[in-house]
């Protein structure tokens, strides 16, 4: 059973923070369909110290999806420090350092991989918001910083010495990016080296992957990111269901929840993204999805799902004469 602190779960599967997809209505989803716990899209601690509104908005939450991890990113120990004090007000269980983002547009201001480059610097960040907060911290690493400087096990030993209570280990270096693959021997050599848990990352695509990351690395938990997106049924063994009402009805029950918790707050065109995933590389499935984007409101989105799903059998033979997507 993966444990974090005092913290057990369920399943050692776990959400990715997943910038633009990761928000509540997505993990109550991926956690009524197995995962042990989600971790929130990455917050800027400079939006939290400045209380931006937008940023304050991020961190909406429920007692149904907990235990949550919420992800913290940037590169001044201060306002990383103050940062933690205030996300530990909204009562979330953990807190989670993103030392792992390879995006240029975080790294270009030392946070996210960078901090790889910066293990002093790194230090400072994670003893800081360690020592302003009663939570767990755990810290998302890369394996290293690029072929020739792999130096996850170095810097997984750091994070482990300064109070990190779980580390989240991504097998590709900063350099790659999400080109390549992922190295899984990086994540067994760093679970070899700490004692506290270790969460494998990086080309998941189902259940039965994960499984095979756990027994092959010996890690304790494996995080799941964009192979979740539309298939919340990855955390669960029995895997995507091969009936298409199954899939219209996973996609309501995703779309109902953001009715209930963002209503008009989230932008169609980011519902639209989300939901028009469900339908990917399906038979057919181009139709269905062009008829997803070109919804102009949630409201007519849900008409949509709320046809197909009438049709059910019928959609996924006659109703449907695209190729798949």
């Amino acid at each position: 059973m993966l444990t974090i602190g005092s913290l057990a779960f369920p399943s050692p599967l776990v959400l990715a923070p997943l910038a633009g997809y990761s928000d509540l209505p997505f993990r109550l989803l991926c956690r009524e369909y197995g995962a042990g716990f989600c971790v929130s899209e990455m917050i800027s601690c400079h939006g939290l110290c400045y209380r931006q509104q937008k940023t304050i908005d991020m961190l909406l939450s429920t007692p149904a999806e907990r235990p949550v991890a919420f992800q913290l990113f940037g590169a001044d120990p201060d306002r990383m420090a103050e940062a933690a004090a205030i996300i530990s007000t909204f009562g979330p269980d953990m807190i989670d350092i993103n030392m792992g983002c390879p995006v240029k547009k975080v790294t270009k201001r030392g946070a996210g991989a960078a901090l790889m480059a910066s293990p002093e610097l790194a230090e400072k960040i994670i003893l800081r918001v360690v020592a302003n907060t009663s939570l767990p911290v755990t810290v998302k690493i890369r394996a290293g910083i690029k072929a020739s400087e792999v130096n996850g096990t170095e810097f997984a030993r750091m994070a482990q010495g300064s109070g990190a209570s779980a580390v989240i280990v991504h097998g590709r270096t900063w350099a790659q990016g999400f080109s390549g693959q992922a190295d899984r021997t990086i994540i067994a050599a760093i679970k070899q080296a700490l004692t506290i848990p270790v969460i494998g990352n990086g080309d998941i695509q189902t259940y039965q992957e994960a499984m095979e990351m756990l027994e092959e690395t010996g890690c304790d938990g494996v995080m799941i990111g964009r192979a979740a997106l539309g298939n919340p049924w990855v955390f669960s063994a029995a895997g995507r269901p091969g009936d298409l009402g199954a899939i219209v009805d996973g996609a309501l029950r995703h779309l109902n929840l953001v009715e209930q918790f963002l209503g008009a707050n989230r932008p169609i065109s980011v519902i639209r993204n989300h939901i028009g995933k469900y339908f990917k590389n399906l038979p057919g499935s181009s139709d269905i999805r062009r008829a997803v984007y070109n919804c102009p409101a949630l409201t007519d989105l849900k008409n949509l799902l709320l046809a197909f799903r009438d049709i059910n059998e019928e959609i996924g033979t006659t109703a449907i004469t695209g190729g798949a997507a």
